[in-house]
C-alpha cells in the first residue's frame, strides 16, 4: 500500500473532530424483527482538520503536507489525541495494559492490539502504527528489557528474542499513531488579512494497513 511514514504536524490538528464509524447493516422483517449484521470486523475513524487554522504558516504547512501526500494517493501517520495511548488518553504507559496472546514454547512475534470494552463483547483493534521509543512489553508481568525484544514500528509487530513458555501471558503497553489519508484531492484556503486566512476542513479517513 502507498504509505508515508510521516506524522502530520500536531499543531495542525488542533481543532479537529472526528472520531469511530461502524457498518451496521439492517434487514426489517414482516413481522418487525430485525436481522442486524456488519461486514466490518473493525471500526473505522474520519477526521475533519483544518477549519481551525488562521495563520497563514500554517495553512501553507498543511497544504505542503497534502501536495507531498499527492492528496488521496499517499497515507501518512495521525496522532488522534481522544485515543492514542493503549490504555486511557491521560494515564502513563504500563506494559501490561493489553494483553497480546500466549505464549507456546515456539512463538515469538506477537501483534500489537487494543481492546475496547471487557469479555467476550469486547472489540479488538490491531494496531499497525506504534510509535518509536514508547513500546513496553512483559512476559507473565515481568517486564522485557529492550534489547529482549525488537518492535517493527511500520507493521505493529513485536518479535521477542526468547519464545514465552507455553502458557505465559505477553502483554505491552505503547503510544500509536492512527493511519490515515486524505479524503478529498482538493484544498480550499480564503484569504481574510495579508497575515491571516481560513481553511476549509480537509477530510481525513483511516486506511487499513
Amino acid at each position: 500500500m502507498a504509505f508515508h511514514e510521516i506524522r502530520l504536524p500536531a499543531r495542525l490538528a488542533f481543532g479537529s473532530t472526528g472520531g469511530v464509524e461502524r457498518r451496521t447493516e439492517i434487514v426489517t422483517l414482516g413481522s418487525g424483527f430485525e436481522r442486524r449484521s456488519t461486514p466490518w470486523a473493525q471500526g473505522r475513524r474520519r477526521y475533519l482538520i483544518g477549519a481551525g487554522l488562521r495563520s497563514l504558516d500554517d495553512m501553507a504547512t498543511l497544504t505542503a503536507f497534502f501536495e507531498a501526500r499527492r492528496g488521496r494517493l499517499y497515507g501518512f501517520r495521525f496522532r488522534d489525541f481522544a485515543d492514542f495511548k493503549s490504555g486511557p488518553p491521560g494515564a502513563a504507559v504500563s506494559a501490561a495494559d493489553q494483553a497480546l496472546g500466549q505464549g507456546d514454547g515456539v512463538r515469538t512475534m506477537f501483534v500489537l492490539s487494543k481492546r475496547y470494552g471487557d469479555g467476550e463483547t469486547a472489540a479488538e483493534r490491531r494496531i499497525a502504527k506504534p510509535v518509536e521509543g514508547t513500546v513496553r512489553v512483559a512476559v507473565s508481568g515481568v517486564e522485557q528489557a529492550n534489547g529482549a525484544f525488537a518492535v517493527d514500528h511500520a507493521a505493529g509487530l513485536v518479535t521477542l528474542g526468547t519464545p514465552p513458555a507455553a502458557g505465559e501471558v505477553v502483554t505491552a503497553g505503547f503510544e500509536f499513531d492512527t493511519p490515515v489519508r486524505f479524503d478529498t484531492d482538493r484544498i480550499e484556503v480564503t484569504l481574510e488579512s495579508f497575515d491571516a486566512g481560513r481553511m476549509a476542513a480537509a477530510p481525513l479517513i483511516e486506511v487499513r494497513v
